[in-house]
């Protein structure tokens, strides 16, 4: 009788595509009645096991969909490499709320002071928290807006969006007027995180792009610049 009844139950949990809590069903019942749990503490840890499995299917995808170039924590950055950052504005970036809010993060900085590696964290702990994530470089970006004014791109209508790279390459007029649009578009819909060295050195023959870039509604004012940190090399670097 009893295996008729976990059978059905197993059929069932199938059915409802809940195949791990179906996996493991008999293991949790039998263990659930050698320490005489309750009903209620079975069903908890089967459902538990559940979610678990579909937590990490849903954050594999996510990374997958979301192109970063490689996986970095917060917690390999190196802060004492950086001493004028304040560390604490950076982990209070974690907490996601720049997104649920629809604010935009800059990084400034020359190469090499971990301007994409802080931009990768965040987007991973973005992923972590249920967000679709979309990483690209700038280069990459202004060739995909080129190829198709869609507003249903990814790049479009993903909650976060990483712009690697802004400024490292030139760009013309119209790449640039592209870039505008692109942002005006997100401005106020969703966030976007901006690495650049833009005011920190970079040669000045980016066209008129530059300014128009500056002007545009992500770098229009502090209402919607929730973060703006300068990197700078540490003073061991320089000659």
């Amino acid at each position: 009788m009893e295996q008729l009844i976990t059978d059905r139950l197993r059929e069932n949990l199938a059915r409802l595509n809940l195949n791990r809590a179906s996996e493991v069903l008999q293991a949790i019942a039998e263990q659930a009645e050698t320490d005489k749990r309750s009903y209620l503490s079975f069903l908890d840890q089967l459902l538990e096991e559940e979610v678990a499995v579909k937590e990490k299917r849903r954050f594999q995808t996510a990374m997958k969909t979301a192109g970063l170039p490689t996986a970095k924590s917060i917690d390999e950055y190196d802060f004492s490499f950086h001493p004028q950052l304040n560390k604490k504005e950076i982990m209070a970036l974690f907490d996601m709320e720049f997104i649920e809010k629809h604010e935009n993060v800059i990084f400034l900085g020359p190469p090499g002071v971990g301007k994409t590696h802080l931009a990768i964290s965040l987007a991973i702990k973005a992923c972590a928290h249920g967000f679709k994530v979309y990483f690209t470089t700038m280069d990459t970006l202004i060739k995909k807006l080129k190829e198709s004014q869609s507003n249903h791109k990814a790049y479009l209508t993903s909650p976060l969006v990483v712009v690697d790279e802004v400024g490292y390459l030139p760009i013309d007029s119209r790449e640039a007027y592209l870039f505008f649009q692109f942002v005006s578009h997100r401005y106020e819909r969703s966030s976007t995180i901006i690495t650049s060295n833009l005011l920190c050195g970079a040669p000045h023959n980016l066209f008129n792009a530059e300014l128009i870039v500056m002007r545009s509604p992500l770098f229009a004012g502090s209402d919607n610049l929730l973060f703006g940190a300068i990197l700078t090399p540490h003073k061991r670097d320089v000659a």
